[in-house]
């Protein structure tokens, strides 16, 4: 007994040195929401982007880990009057064993580079990115909730805050990352199902715009309508497309599956985000046996499904309970308002995986500490 507890000891040591800490009491982790109330407490990572004047490369430069803070930004940076800016939405979930974990942080620094070269925006390196998100966690590990309280979400984001008048890329970029200790998305709790509107006048996306990308713009625009649907007693709104409005796109921040017996459907990429969890649930649906289709999906044919889910980092996958289009009404869970297997099964295996609770095949998860 005594070896086991100097062991333990030790090992715990080891740990704190690499920036580990306990879960702080300071919050009541059985309470917590999805919102920005602990954000100040936090600490964050900042790096800003000049070109060299002989090169004309983009030259990067790190401040260390600093307190979380206010901006000081000059009224004509580019980002407050022409928009660029694209941000990432990731998490870190503490195991039962303690240590703290990543899931797929890699396809994060892909898809902000991405972005970045579709808003014309110097892109943070992919090392930068990463050793930026790792810094963070390892900062900010006492509000990384107790295993299976939530987890710490995390916000890489990119702004052109350097001075223009007139139209043109910023001469200058800030990267940074913050993070918040967050509970479910939904109120109600992980696994209840939701409930959405249809939208028939508005769209979130058209052809050939940046629907596919995360840059802040595409956001703001679903709001009226979302706030309207929630005022009468919906989660969210369901997009269709903007050419033939009939085929659903996108919830307002997260993608959206329909399940056929043992065939999953989800819109096919070109005006919708690729969604890293969406990736991951079309992986691991193929691993469990079912066939995954990547297509135009109607309205009609989703109101004609066995389930229906919507997922995403912030909201992991969250099960569909209700739609309504128009006059039309589908409701896809029974008296006991339980979510439908399918679902119930890809949260569990999904959950399970990125919070190293489960083996993990594909090698998702990435340790920190």
């Amino acid at each position: 007994k005594g070896s086991h507890s100097c062991f333990r000891a030790r090992a715990l040591s080891e740990r704190e040195r690499e920036g580990y800490r306990e879960a702080t009491q300071a919050i009541d982790w059985d309470n917590l929401g999805f919102s920005s109330e602990h954000v100040p407490k936090t600490s964050m990572f900042l790096a800003t982007a000049s070109v060299n004047s002989e090169s004309g490369e983009w030259v990067w430069k790190e401040e260390d880990v600093q307190p979380y803070r206010q901006l000081s930004l000059d009224p004509s940076a580019q980002v407050l009057n022409y928009g660029q800016s694209i941000f990432e939405g990731m998490k870190a979930h503490r195991t039962s064993q303690g240590n703290l974990v990543l899931f797929r942080p890699e396809e994060n620094a892909k898809r902000m580079a991405e972005g970045a070269a579709r808003m014309s925006m110097a892109p943070p390196p992919r090392d930068l990115f990463l050793k930026g998100v790792k810094e963070v966690v390892k900062a900010n590990a006492e509000y990384i909730p107790p295993h299976g309280k939530g987890s710490l979400y995390i916000r890489p984001l990119l702004l052109g805050t350097g001075a223009i008048l007139g139209l043109g890329p910023a001469p200058s970029y800030t990267f940074l990352i913050y993070c918040s200790p967050v509970g479910g998305y939904f109120k109600g709790g992980q696994l209840t199902p939701i409930s959405l509107k249809v939208e028939e006048v508005f769209h979130r996306a058209a052809p050939g715009g940046t629907g596919n990308t995360k840059c802040a713009g595409n956001y703001s625009p679903v709001l009226s309508v979302q706030l309207e649907a929630k005022a009468k007693g919906f989660n969210d709104v369901l997009y269709l497309d903007a050419v033939h409005n009939k085929y659903v796109e996108e919830v307002s921040s997260c993608n959206i599956f329909a399940v056929f017996g043992k065939k999953l459907v989800t819109p096919s990429l070109g005006t919708i985000l690729p969604g890293v969890t969406r990736k991951s649930i079309i992986d691991l649906a193929r691993e469990k046996g079912f066939e995954v289709e990547e297509k135009p999906l109607a309205i009609e044919e989703v109101l004609s499904a066995d389930e229906c889910f919507t997922c995403g980092t912030a909201v992991v996958l969250s099960p569909v309970g209700y739609i309504e289009y128009g006059e039309k009404k589908k409701k896809y869970t029974g008296d006991d308002n339980a979510p439908g297997p399918v679902a119930l099964d890809l949260y569990e295996t999904l959950s399970g995986i990125q919070q190293k609770a489960i083996e993990d095949p594909f090698n998702w998860v990435v340790d920190v500490v």
